[in-house]
């Protein structure tokens, strides 16, 4: 344990971000430069409990305690490795994820948590300041070769994992440049793109494969990869966006968020964008959903100068703390307000949404609301016809959520088995194809960067298993103790 009574003398703490009116000028990420003084305490109020929940908490299964107690002793590179030991890209999830870890963190129970969101962040860009991370390249190969089918989180972790195991992997990427939604649907005022193409120099260095451009079952016959490859683990994400069937749905100005976030990503990173410009810039922004995607729309207008900015969601206003619906360690329903809100937004709730108002030229100028009254919980609802009404819209962004996976070209051309959402099911990873499996959201639907890294680890597996007859690659930490106890 590092420190005894820590918990007791040391209050959470993150660093400042930068000033609201500096970071709305440009793209880059909210929070400065790494602390490290602010983590090496945070570790230490680490209690290094009996029983460690957040490890449940974590999908990953990362081994919090230990690697909080060597940077409590400032050991940086054992932390690196015991961090690295659960989570292939800790700085990909120290800078996105929700951290369900820390809302099952014991010191949650009557205190703030430990941040150990931002202890992994920490500990990642130490290690590659100092040096630490280098290349892997495998002393072994076995003859056997992968296709991954999608470079976000999910197919990036089951090409690192069988790497490692000494298959040859190639991954596929549709698009011109690799990363997926890490790529071009997260903002780099959350994620800087270079953070994203450090890790992919490594994995390149590592004797992985990418091949970019390649929409398998459109430009490439699926039957190639068949014929060419061992096993095939699709990583395609959940890609078919949830819709809003109302009138007025199809007028100028009416969007898809990611629609929206993805040309954004792409003008920052000097790329093409070919379709037509949707831009915030002197504009009435209505953002409709009310969860990460919707936040990452706020931003985003913001920084492109929209007139003004608001959030609505069907749901209720949530809680300000843990509603006893949602008692520790699960997963708490609050009140959440990320950086976006904070730079500027209105946000309303029990809000539905009945029509958008065209104007003279066919391009929406305001959306037709009515506040609704929930009953029995959120099985039912009532309109308040009398508080029928419209706000100026002159952009409106869909941002609910995605159905599944698209089905047409690839999983379609494959035969591929669908569940009743309309994602491929895999059983222990395996699809009902004999050589194929499959990961991430296109299995699991819409999900957290962070399940997406562990289902990508399991697959790897799984995979690994199908191909030699056992595997070497680790298992799941299923939690309870930390390593130190276990040894």
């Amino acid at each position: 344990m590092s420190k005894i009574k820590g918990f007791l003398e040391i209050n959470r703490q993150l660093p400042l971000p930068r000033e609201v009116r500096n970071r709305l000028a440009d793209f880059k990420e909210v929070e400065g430069e790494v602390d490290t003084s602010i983590s090496i305490k945070q570790a230490t109020r680490c209690m290094d409990c009996g029983i460690p929940f957040c490890h449940q908490g974590c999908p990953l299964g990362n081994i919090i305690p230990d690697f909080n107690e060597a940077l409590y002793n400032e050991n940086w590179q054992e932390a690196y490795n015991i961090l690295s030991s659960t989570n292939n890209f800790p700085e990909f999830t120290g800078r996105l994820c929700p951290a369900p870890c820390e809302t099952s963190c014991v010191l949650g129970i009557n205190k703030a948590p430990v941040a150990i969101e931002y202890i992994e962040k920490s500990i990642v860009e130490t290690a590659f300041e100092k040096g630490y991370i280098t290349p892997q390249i495998p002393k072994y190969r076995t003859g056997k070769r992968v296709a991954v089918i999608g470079s976000g989180p999910a197919g990036l972790a089951v090409a690192d994992q069988l790497n490692k195991a000494g298959h040859w992997v190639t991954v596929f990427e549709r698009a011109e440049k690799l990363g997926g939604l890490l790529r071009f649907g997260i903002p780099d005022f959350k994620l800087e793109k270079g953070i994203l193409d450090r890790r992919l120099g490594l994995m390149v260095a590592e004797e992985i494969i990418f091949k970019t451009g390649c929409n398998i079952g459109t430009n490439i016959p699926t039957q190639s990869l068949l014929d060419s490859f061992d096993a095939i683990v699709l990583c395609c994400g959940s890609t078919v966006p949830r819709d809003l069937n109302i009138e007025g749905r199809k007028l100028s100005g009416v969007h898809f968020a990611m629609d929206f976030l993805t040309q954004q990503n792409r003008r920052v990173s000097a790329l093409e964008v070919s379709e037509e410009e949707i831009t915030a810039n002197g504009k009435h922004v209505v953002v409709i959903g009310g969860g990460d995607t919707g936040s990452d729309c706020v931003g985003t207008s913001n920084r492109q100068g929209a007139l003004s900015v608001t959030q609505i969601e069907i749901l209720p206003k949530p809680p300000d703390k843990r509603h006893t619906s949602t008692p520790w360690p699960q997963w708490p329903l609050m009140m959440r307000t990320s950086s976006s809100h904070v730079e500027g937004c209105q946000r309303e709730w029990s809000i539905m949404s009945k029509r958008f108002v065209s104007d003279e030229k066919g391009v929406v100028k305001a959306i037709e609301i009515v506040d609704i009254v929930w009953q029995d919980g959120k099985a039912n609802f009532l309109e308040l016809p009398e508080t029928r009404r419209q706000i100026p819209c002159d952009l409106a962004l869909l941002a609910l959520g995605f159905l599944h996976p698209q089905h047409t070209g690839l999983l379609d051309n494959l035969g591929v088995e669908y569940d009743k959402r309309g994602n491929v099911i895999g059983r222990d990873y395996h699809t009902s194809l004999e050589k194929v499996f499959c990961a991430g959201d296109v299995r699991r639907g819409q999900s957290l960067i962070v399940w997406a890294i562990s289902e990508g680890r399991e697959a790897a597996r799984a995979v690994d298993e199908f191909l030699m007859g056992i595997s070497y690659l680790p298992q799941k930490a299923t939690g309870g103790l930390s390593s130190n106890k276990l040894m």
